[in-house]
């Protein structure tokens, strides 16, 4: 038998930040991780915006998180060899989003919630400079800092190390060979302290987990080539999509949001809908060269599943972080492996003993 302290399941951004963390505490780890490339983690663009909605409110604890997960890419990046100079090393650069606004309501409500908190809101000093490449009537305002994660390159990255460290096991995992007994877990050839599952949309079916308020959410994106577009890295750009520097000349386009969806990949209606949105807002062709689908893990209350079950104590898991996976995945892997190693409280809005009472069924 093969003893270690944490058998992970997944290898998505949830996975590879508690991989990390781990390592870092000293906690030995198993990853079993069938590689699959349309996965939420893997589709995600990587931006980290400070504001969101129509009302251009804070994102959920972005100003304790900003300067976190500047830290903690970084050392990943250290971890990983990602060189590079800048903050990240080699993941995560900063960005401005260019926001034009769609309707004119949209622009006063930027213009009002910058007179009353302009924190990561910046009016332009010259509302004509993207004429060229685009159309807007209504001007733009600039959202910073934001931060691009190179998903690709990082998700890359850490399986190749786990790979030559021997922990990664590319194969599907198999629930119902997993024994949970009083002291921990046995998979296969494995004995373990505890099993954390990361494996995103797979959870909603786990019959440890099922009962919390899990809310799929599947987002579509188009990748596009724009010959007659030269931006620089450093700029995202947003009018009702987002328009995001994604490799070798290319952008991520999107993302949908569908609550409600009967088929999991990709559409033809939202690829015919993306397309008439850029030909209305590009005045420089386009081609599309890859459509691309996935389910994200969101939640109903829109706050990440942490902590251990309440009832098998053995049983953990770090899920649930929807759209915001880039900034919330490595703050709660910290806050996960400081409760393993120290039995230290996972914060309490994100711990699911809040959902004791659910869970506690049996």
């Amino acid at each position: 038998m093969m003893q270690t302290d944490v058998l992970i399941i997944g290898q998505g951004i949830c996975g590879t930040f508690l991989s990390g963390e781990l390592n870092r505490a000293g906690l030995s780890y198993v990853v079993i991780d069938e590689e699959r490339s349309l996965t939420a983690s893997r589709v995600a663009a990587g931006l980290i915006n400070p504001v969101t909605g129509r009302r251009l409110v804070k994102t959920w604890m972005i100003d304790e998180l900003l300067p976190f997960v500047r830290g903690a890419y970084g050392e990943l990046g250290e971890e990983l060899g990602a060189g590079g100079e800048g903050t990240g090393a080699g993941f995560l650069r900063p960005v401005s989003v260019v926001d034009f606004f769609p309707t004119a309501q949209m622009r006063l409500a930027f213009l009002k919630r910058f007179e009353e908190d302009p924190a990561y809101l910046r009016l332009p000093e010259d509302e004509h400079q993207w004429d060229e490449l685009f159309h807007y009537e209504l001007g733009y305002g600039i959202i910073e800092p934001c931060y691009l994660v190179d998903m690709r390159e990082l998700l890359a990255a850490a399986r190749q190390r786990m790979i030559e460290r021997g922990v990664l096991r590319a194969e599907r995992f198999e629930l119902p060979e997993l024994a949970v007994e009083p002291g921990g877990v046995r998979y296969r050839d494995i004995e373990a302290r505890w099993v954390v599952f990361c494996d995103g949309i797979s959870s909603f079916t786990n019959p440890y987990f099922s009962r919390l308020p899990f809310a799929p959410n599947k987002g579509e994106v188009l990748i596009v080539e724009v010959p007659g577009m030269s931006l620089s890295e450093a700029m995202v750009f947003k009018k009702g999509m987002s328009l995001i520097p994604w490799k070798e000349g290319l952008y991520w386009v999107g993302s949908s949001y569908e609550w409600s969806f009967e088929d999991a990949g990709p559409t033809v209606a939202f690829r015919e809908r993306t397309e008439a949105v850029l030909r209305e807002w590009l005045r420089v062709p386009f081609r599309v060269v890859e459509h691309m689908a996935a389910v994200r893990p969101a939640t109903l209350e829109r706050r990440p599943f942490v902590g251990l079950h309440p009832l098998y104590p053995a049983v953990g898991i770090l899920n649930g972080m929807g759209t915001k996976g880039c900034s919330l995945a490595p703050y709660f892997a910290r806050q996960l492996v400081g409760l393993l190693a120290s039995g230290v409280p996972v914060q309490a809005d994100a711990d699911i003993l809040r959902f004791r009472k659910v869970l506690g069924r049996g």
